[in-house]
């Protein structure tokens, strides 16, 4: 099976399990889902969603942000990961809008990037859920689960986003990226996973990799020697503690 008919049948399978898929983060329009989705980084969409309603209380516009002192804004997502950092770029960023793009949120690409606090991931978020852009952003689940079904052999999330866009119809990207975090979520974790009862990973996944997770899971969930174990064999041999 090549990459590209192992792509369209897994695409067809996650139609079938998320034939629609809303946008996990919590917003109201291009600027309130740009501060969500950089508010999640090392952190969960649900604890993301747990803030900003207090945060969209304090501003819900760019004009409004770069007004709140940066106090204020880290008080109410302080709960995050890398909160003093991200309440620094939050007010950073609504000025940025505010001062290069006439308080609205840029569509380009590089302006998006050029903001505090936007990576790459960020700015392709924004342009597939806010503009309906295509674009394939790629996080960990994304990057564990092309591994795992052989469609990238990717060492970074640069590249298994321009292997999944090889094998994927530019159509499908705004949805798929989302429908593969939703299985990666639910039926794909990280760690502990059998991938010979995965839906997908089951059929998709070569059997060395299967074999492999399987030897590392076996590993992780065997117990350590404690010392009483330790010492318990050493006197066993007749040896002295």
């Amino acid at each position: 099976m090549t990459r590209t008919e192992k792509a369209e049948r897994i695409r067809a399978q996650l139609d079938e399990l998320y034939p629609t898929v809303p946008i996990p983060l919590d917003h109201v329009d291009p600027f309130t889902l740009l501060c969500a989705v950089m508010l999640s980084a090392q952190t969960t969409d649900k604890k993301v969603n747990e803030v900003t309603p207090a945060l969209f209380g304090l501003a819900q516009t760019p004009e409004e942000m770069a007004k709140v002192p940066v106090g204020t804004i880290l008080a109410a997502i302080r709960t995050l990961g890398l909160a003093p950092t991200k309440a620094k770029n939050l007010q950073a960023l609504s000025a940025d809008i505010v001062r290069l793009h006439g308080g609205a949120v840029p569509v380009d690409e590089a302006a998006l990037e050029a903001l505090p606090g936007v990576g790459h991931k960020t700015a392709s978020v924004v342009r597939a859920q806010a503009f309906g852009i295509p674009a394939f952003p790629v996080d960990t689940h994304i990057h564990r689960l092309a591994a795992r079904w052989g469609l990238s052999a990717g060492k970074s999330v640069v590249h298994t986003e321009r292997d999944l866009k090889r094998v994927f119809p530019e159509e499908s990207w705004n949805k798929l990226h989302l429908q593969i975090i939703y299985f990666g979520r639910e039926y794909c974790p990280a760690r502990g996973h059998d991938l010979s009862a995965c839906p997908i990973c089951s059929w998709a996944a070569s059997k060395a990799r299967i074999r492999a997770e399987a030897g590392a899971a076996g590993r992780s969930a065997r117990p350590a020697k404690g010392l009483g174990q330790a010492r318990g064999k050493g006197a066993a041999s007749g040896r002295r503690p």
